[in-house]
């Protein structure tokens, strides 16, 4: 008999609260259920509205936090029934209080799709792109919820043009949770001591008030309107069986960027259109692997906070259904995609709504599953 996808070998953490008001507080998925961890496990760090008092705590105390919660459910199973609640009777919150938000850009795919698009003449890859994982600072302060309603940005498309932006993208991404601090002026040690776990991002994209002002500095305000993620933060342990080597590097990267463990992840993405699925893009394709990321985000000394998250960047594999995001699935507008319905879409409309779901390996071949992402995009202010 196949496991749930949200059996005991995944219980990923959120926060939730149970309609009628009740201060949020953390829990775990279980099946159709949350379980109140608070009152389960008699911990007060639980009652929170944030997972990061819990995270503070390290490393070790994930892992031993885990494994009680297993056994547990597993076990006394009478012991815990009062303290399941029904998914469909609870809120779920933002699962972090997110310190800093870096987004890279891991994918060589993508950075290949967008540098034929925009530089058909020159090489598809600028020269630095295969030596290091490319990043920008973004703003924790939009990060949002999934089901978060999203008010398409306005801004600068041109010069002395001021409007809505008309191309309204998303990109599906992963992103890495710290729970584990690091010092200023120091580095990052061990990716599984910094890194509580994963969760799904979409990175909403302005693409015509991006390619306006991102020349010299950079993604700007194209990128900082909203960047929804999923309600559940999937711990590294529940994803030992998605682990993989990570894909071939050429050049050799620097000696702080070699790897040191296996942190590919084979997780296959589903990205739906209104309910319709335009894209499967493929995690275990990307060319830099989270380890690289956090070797490279401290390499020069920046800190690590408890609830900094960084993602990954667009996902996108080799084949044209594999690409995560429109600016990609439609070449920049010149080959809309056709929907079932016989409607067609280059970029977003006001209405459309957008979900991004995940899947990985779990053990004895058991399907672990990342939760979603979703937004619905409102007409501008």
């Amino acid at each position: 008999m196949t496991a749930s996808p949200w059996g005991l070998d995944n219980l990923p953490y959120g926060v939730f609260s149970r309609t009628g008001g009740e201060t949020p507080r953390v829990g775990v998925r279980y099946g159709d259920h949350v379980l109140d961890l608070a009152g389960a496990l008699h911990d007060e760090v639980f009652a929170t509205g944030s997972l990061n008092a819990f995270m503070a705590r390290g490393s070790a105390a994930w892992r031993d936090t885990r494994a009680v919660i297993r056994n547990k459910l597993a076990t006394d199973p009478a012991a815990v029934e009062p303290h399941l609640i029904p998914l469909d009777r609870v809120r779920l919150h933002l699962p972090i209080e997110v310190g800093d938000y870096v987004d890279f850009y891991c994918s060589l795919e993508h950075a290949s799709n967008l540098g034929r698009m925009f530089r058909p003449d020159e090489e598809p890859l600028k020269p630095n792109w295969r030596h290091l994982p490319v990043g920008y600072h973004g703003r924790s302060g939009t990060v949002v919820v999934s089901g978060t309603p999203i008010v398409r940005p306005s801004g600068q498309r041109g010069a002395g043009v001021f409007g809505p932006s008309a191309k309204l993208d998303i990109e599906a991404e992963l992103g890495f949770v710290v729970g584990g601090p690091s010092p200023l002026g120091g580095r990052a040690g061990r990716f599984e001591d910094h890194v509580f776990g994963v969760t799904l991002v979409n990175d909403w994209s302005a693409r015509d008030i991006q390619a306006w002002e991102y020349v010299p500095l950079g993604p700007f305000l194209g990128k900082s309107f909203a960047t929804s993620i999923s309600p559940w933060i999937t711990p590294l342990e529940a994803l030992a069986s998605a682990r993989v080597p990570g894909r071939a590097q050429d050049p050799e990267p620097l000696d702080y960027l070699r790897r040191a463990g296996q942190w590919g992840l084979d997780l296959a993405l589903e990205v739906r259109l209104n309910g319709e699925v335009v894209s499967r893009p493929p995690y275990r394709e990307m060319y830099w692997t989270p380890d690289q990321m956090l070797a490279h985000m401290t390499v020069n000394g920046a800190s690590l906070r408890v609830g900094d998250l960084y993602a990954s960047g667009t996902v996108s594999g080799p084949e044209a259904g594999q690409r995560g995001s429109f600016i990609e699935l439609t070449w920049n507008g010149t080959e809309p995609i056709k929907l079932s319905d016989g409607s067609v879409r280059t970029f977003l409309e006001d209405g459309d709504t957008v979900t991004i779901t995940a899947t990985a390996p779990g053990p004895d071949g058991n399907v672990i599953a990342l939760g979603e992402v979703s937004g619905t995009v409102n007409p501008a202010r």
